[in-house]
């Protein structure tokens, strides 16, 4: 590189932030006409403008067209035309492969695979368009699509006494919190797998220096997975937690509420008349679990009090307390920390809080709870179990003593 054509390369990067495409080229074709013979070529490799756009800057500058309208660079119509005005079809045949009955097209050649902007432009190209994955990228958004997740939204049809039950288990609820009674709602979290293993979420480290976790989750035998076990109680925002190690069964189920009394309930109520019990329709704690009703006999027997259960209706589970007043905010506290012992979950689970004042206490739960189990309809007719007139298959009371 010659010293002129230093030159202008020094001052057009000087001027390199504030040019846009039209003064850019009126630059640039000022500066070769003040070079004359040979200046296009110097300032075409000096700026890396163009031969063909400084020659229609040197033509505007002779002209002294009239100024382009406020906001624009280049007069209507000018520059390349878009790939969409060259090709018509284009736009219509990417509506087909994205349309969400591609796949159940079995003609489809995108039938199960994702449909990536990648993948859509290969097949475009493949139908004689000229189509990049930027462009397909663009067409899409002008089109009015996006990436999307899943959106957990659909419920299962809904039971025709849903809101029924709502409203009964509501006021059922209302009056035990009304008269100082305990109320609880329970449920099993998700089981979790104890080792290091990688945990979704993060949480701040230096730099550079992340959780090193295993690549696979395969269970790790001596340690094995982990059923939390939850207890949510409604007037004081205080739950229990017991970490069990074993099968998740009726009787790990009431072995838990069992816990939390003795624990924490027994101190909180200690004029307690009654219990009421507020849990999904399955799982450990279902409505047609006949171990859930002989075990809840049991513990009715040894408190002495009368234990209350209404079951949400089915296909409801995210509404029960117990997981977006207790579980959410275990997760939160443990997201993107491996759960590396049994002492770490316990840890994490007794520290979780959250700005209304919730305090939670853990324990591991170490018992055998062995699957299974076969209850008799003579164990079963043991049960003093009272079904209340309004679903009785979901709002039942379990008295101490025999029928």
């Amino acid at each position: 590189m010659d010293e002129a054509e230093a030159q202008v390369a020094r001052r057009f990067a000087k001027l390199k932030g504030v040019l846009d495409e039209r003064t850019r080229r009126l630059v640039a074709a000022a500066e070769a006409a003040v070079l004359g013979y040979g200046g296009v070529s110097l300032v075409a490799r000096a700026t890396g403008v163009s031969r063909r756009a400084i020659a229609v800057g040197r033509h505007e500058t002779r002209q002294r067209a009239q100024p382009l309208p406020a906001g624009r660079v280049r007069r209507a119509g000018g520059g390349r035309k878009r790939t969409t005005s060259k090709d018509p079809g284009l736009v219509r045949d990417l509506e087909r492969l994205v349309e969400s009955t591609t796949r159940g097209d079995p003609q489809s050649p995108l039938l199960w695979t994702c449909k990536s902007v990648r993948r859509l432009a290969e097949e475009l190209r493949s139908q004689g368009h000229e189509a990049s994955h930027q462009l397909v990228a663009e067409l899409l958004a002008d089109l009015g699509y996006s990436l999307q997740a899943n959106v957990k939204r659909k419920e299962g049809e809904d039971h025709p006494d849903r809101n029924a039950q709502f409203e009964y288990l509501n006021g059922q609820v209302r009056a035990y919190l009304a008269s100082g009674q305990p109320v609880i709602s329970v449920d099993t979290k998700k089981k979790e797998l104890v080792g290091d293993f990688k945990n979704s979420g993060r949480e701040w480290h230096l730099q550079g220096q992340p959780w090193a976790v295993r690549v696979h989750d395969f269970v790790i035998p001596e340690l094995g997975r982990v059923s939390p076990y939850g207890v949510y109680d409604l007037q004081h925002n205080t739950g229990w937690v017991s970490v069990g190690t074993d099968h998740d069964t009726a009787a790990f189920a009431v072995a838990s509420i069992r816990r939390w009394w003795h624990s924490m309930g027994q101190a909180a109520y200690p004029q307690a008349q009654r219990l009421l019990i507020t849990a999904d329709g399955g799982g450990s704690n279902g409505a047609r679990l006949r171990l859930w009703k002989v075990e809840l006999q049991r513990l009715a027997d040894e408190l002495g009090l009368p234990i209350q259960v209404a079951h949400l209706p089915p296909g409801t589970s995210k509404w029960n307390k117990v997981e977006h007043r207790l579980f959410s905010f275990i997760s939160q506290n443990w997201r993107g920390r491996p759960l590396t012992s049994h002492e770490v979950i316990v840890n994490l689970i007794a520290a979780t809080t959250n700005r209304k004042g919730l305090k939670v206490q853990c324990e591991l739960d170490t018992a055998q709870y062995p699957s299974g189990v076969k209850v008799t309809d003579e164990l079963l007719a043991q049960v003093n179990l009272h079904r209340h007139d309004f679903h009785g298959d979901w709002n039942y009371t379990i008295h101490p003593g025999k029928p």
